[in-house]
């Protein structure tokens, strides 16, 4: 009797600040297997809190390796009892936080290829780093560094030019820069750095592996046009114009091009202790952020808005146009780019104004009354006439990153016709209603004023539309809000439409394992789209919830657009001369 053939299996990973998530896929993009492991609640023997521990007197956000460690011993043992087949798996990837580094000792790299399939990771590698820590991307203790970053090539305009964003706190050049000053003996003591994206590869591969092509674009290190590693920016780093040590710690010369590089086979110890085929695949882990545009085959132009506590606005595109108020990265599978703007104020300054709505007499919803009124106000609060003033606010509760301004609300009513702000009165800015408009839109018209020369016009039949994206997915919490998503539309236009994209919350582990699939079963020449858009069931994940072009008020928000960006340098001038 002959045994049908086992489907594969492609597991992906998400190293993220709070958890380690695991999903195994087959070959047709279907789900068979979820597992996670929560910091907090699962881990045994570290003093976490949402997955980190701090410093605060000197702004330190770091969490312990051995934590990971022992996540991974346990998320493949919770595969197992899952009932996972590990012989099916054919091919790993996975996403990391971004930013994050790991230093290796070369005793630990040594214990790395030599496991012994009898004791887990944790019992074994605990020790295995000149230091036990890994910073968060919610550090804050690069300041200085940072400063010395931005002006090192003149400032933080030429920074973002060469490396696709200035300098900030999370990113691992300055990261490292203050390891080498502060741990100096740690530091020589280092053998090789680590992303975590790439210390997750490291794990599964039983040596170090590679930087990923994308990931390496979060560290203010690589020279993005040139494909290699900025030169004066590592003799910053390293303190000296020799960097050949700290090239030989970043592993230099072994950034693949190809995101679907095969780094080699899964190291023996996982085929002893666990059963995986020692035929199966490592393939470049990816960061956060990269690996949430692979969770659905994105076109060039798609944008994708997640609507959390923050803002995080997400597009793949073929144009490489850096500015200090956004991040550009290599796209993880394609020759083009990432465009990435984050937002500190996201749903905490919508909040702040529906809570500030009286009680609607209709309803006791107050996400209700607060879409009632957003949507009962017409586009900037105008009259019918085009010329008249618009209302023009930006609600900051946090202190802001895009633009970098303190914490204030500013409220403007803005003349089209001769592009002048003047600030907002009592007589044409009805508190607290016409904040609920007001708010979504200036939010928008950010994402708007920032991508603008990043969109074209559509090809074929809508080729007389104006430039925007093809289509707005969103994602998070406001993505259920459809009045958010109505308003989305009429600012961000969007020819096909808005999109809600519900992967759940494994985005980040979904796309690393479609990369997986699409690494192993692509052929010669066959992008990530064709594959894995070949592959992949859009009515499964994704619902068309709003309109997207409009005409005529998508136009109207045109002149809106360069009130906001007056708004904006209203402020920071008045930051800095207060």
């Amino acid at each position: 009797m002959t045994l049908p053939k086992r489907s594969p299996l492609y597991l992906g990973f998400d190293l993220s600040t709070q958890q380690l998530k695991g999903l195994a896929v087959n070959s047709d993009l279907k789900a068979e297997h979820e597992v996670k492991f929560d910091f907090d609640a699962d881990a045994k023997g570290f003093s976490v809190k949402k997955g980190v521990l701090t410093n605060d007197a000197e702004h330190e956000v770091f969490a312990p390796l051995a934590m990971w460690l022992q996540a991974i011993d346990v998320i493949l043992q919770r595969f197992k009892n899952d009932g996972m087949d590990f012989s099916r798996v054919r091919g790993i990837s996975g996403a990391g936080m971004q930013h994050g580094s790991v230093y290796w000792s070369e005793a630990g790299i040594r214990a790395l290829g030599s496991l012994d399939d009898a004791f887990g990771l944790e019992e074994q590698l605990a020790n295995a780093f000149s230091h036990p820590y890994s910073p968060n991307w919610q550090d804050a203790s690069t300041q200085e560094q940072c400063d010395i970053f931005d002006s090192h090539l003149g400032n933080e305009y030429l920074l973002a030019d060469i490396t696709g964003s200035k300098a900030h706190h999370r990113f691992t050049g300055p990261q490292i820069l203050r390891f080498r000053t502060k741990y100096p003996e740690k530091y020589v003591n280092t053998s090789r750095i680590c992303l975590v994206s790439s210390f997750l590869a490291s794990i599964f591969l039983g040596r170090i592996a590679p930087i990923d092509k994308s990931d390496v674009c979060g560290m203010n290190l690589w020279d993005i046009r040139a494909g290699m590693w900025s030169e004066q920016l590592l003799a910053l780093t390293a303190g000296s114009s020799d960097t050949s040590d700290l090239k030989r710690k970043l592993g230099a010369a072994d950034v693949p091009d190809d995101g679907g590089t095969f780094l080699g086979r899964i190291s023996p110890y996982f085929v002893r202790r666990y059963g995986f085929d020692h035929s199966c695949a490592i393939i470049p882990c990816t960061g956060d952020n990269p690996s949430t545009i692979l969770a659905l085959p994105l076109h060039a132009s798609d944008a994708i808005v997640s609507l959390g506590t923050s803002t995080t606005f997400l597009m793949s595109t073929p144009h490489y146009k850096p500015h200090p108020a956004v991040h550009f990265m290599n796209h993880p599978t394609s020759a083009g780019y990432m465009f990435m703007l984050c937002y500190k104020n996201g749903g905490l300054a919508r909040e702040q104004v529906r809570d500030s709505l009286p009680p609607s007499s209709d309803s006791s919803n107050a996400w209700q009354t607060f879409n009632d009124v957003a949507t009962s106000t017409p586009p900037m609060g105008q009259s019918s006439d085009l010329a008249s003033d618009m209302r023009v606010g930006l609600f900051f509760p946090r202190p802001e990153i895009v633009p970098n301004v303190r914490a204030g609300t500013w409220r403007f009513s803005y003349k089209p016709d001769i592009n002048m702000l003047v600030p907002a009165s009592d007589t044409n800015w009805h508190r607290p209603q016409d904040d609920a408009r007001a708010i979504v839109e200036s939010q928008f018209l950010s994402l708007r004023l920032r991508s603008r020369d990043l969109v074209e016009s559509p090809n074929g039949s809508h080729a007389q539309l104006p430039p925007q994206p093809r289509r707005i997915y969103l994602v998070g919490g406001g993505s259920r809000n459809a009045a958010i998503a109505k308003i989305a539309g009429e600012v961000l236009g969007g020819w096909e439409g808005v999109y809600r994209l519900d992967v759940g919350e494994n985005a980040c582990a979904l796309g690393a394992a479609y990369k997986a699939v699409w690494a192993v079963e692509r052929k010669p020449d066959q992008s990530f789209q064709e594959l894995i858009g070949g592959k992949w069931r859009e009515e499964d994940f994704v619902a068309k919830i709003a309109e997207g072009y409009q005409e005529g008020t998508f136009e109207r928000y045109g002149p809106a657009v360069e009130g906001l960006a007056l708004a904006e340098k209203e402020v920071l001038k008045g930051q800095k001369n207060p």
